[in-house]
């Protein structure tokens, strides 16, 4: 699956990983994260982030 990087601060998602803290589980695809979530470090949406190169 596809990780995406946070453009502000360098955050990596890794939907392997997916964001416990907030909700988001394991296995969790970035595009079927919910759209209110943020960016666990700085806060920023989904708009902000860009796949992994």
């Amino acid at each position: 699956m596809q990780k995406y990087v946070c453009d502000i601060c360098g955050y990596v998602y890794d939907p392997e990983l997916g964001d416990p803290d907030s909700g988001v589980a394991p296995g969790t695809a970035f595009e079927d994260i919910p759209e209110d979530w943020v960016c666990p470090l700085c806060g920023v949406g989904k708009e902000d982030f860009s796949p992994e190169e």
